[in-house]
């Protein structure tokens, strides 16, 4: 393997991260979101994440990392008590998203951590390849 194969390989692992950033932040952006109905409320989603293998048949051929999909979360729902509410169905029930605020935040931080890390292995990669050209000088 190349020095100039990590530049693919950090690349693919910055997107996923970028992915994971974006859907974690969709997931607290609908934290408050309600609904009259279990079936359009909105659920908590992953990004499900594969490698890559460099393999010439593939279709992709290459080595990294790929989102293959966003998953939703699965579990109950909050439910609440509120006859009042505009969007309370027939029995007064509201529905809430199943989304944990302390599970999501920690999954920012540790995206935003691991999208650093990328940023660092990058610049070391361009370094080494800067000292390897200068020996040739």
């Amino acid at each position: 393997m190349s020095l100039l194969n990590n530049f693919s390989i950090i690349g693919s692992a910055m997107r996923a991260q970028s992915v994971r950033m974006n859907v974690t932040a969709s997931n607290l952006a609908n934290v408050d979101s309600v609904s009259g109905d279990a079936n359009t409320t909105y659920r908590a989603r992953q990004p499900v994440f594969s490698s890559l293998l460099q393999n010439e048949l593939a279709e992709t051929p290459g080595i990294g990392v790929t989102v293959t999909g966003i998953v939703e979360k699965q579990g109950d729902l909050e439910q609440k008590y509120e006859p009042g509410h505009p969007l309370a169905d027939s029995k007064g029930y509201i529905y809430l998203p199943n989304v944990n605020v302390v599970e999501e935040m920690a999954n920012m931080i540790s995206a935003s951590r691991s999208y650093q890390t990328d940023v660092e292995l990058l610049n070391s990669t361009k370094q080494m390849i800067s000292a390897l050209l200068r020996l040739g000088e």
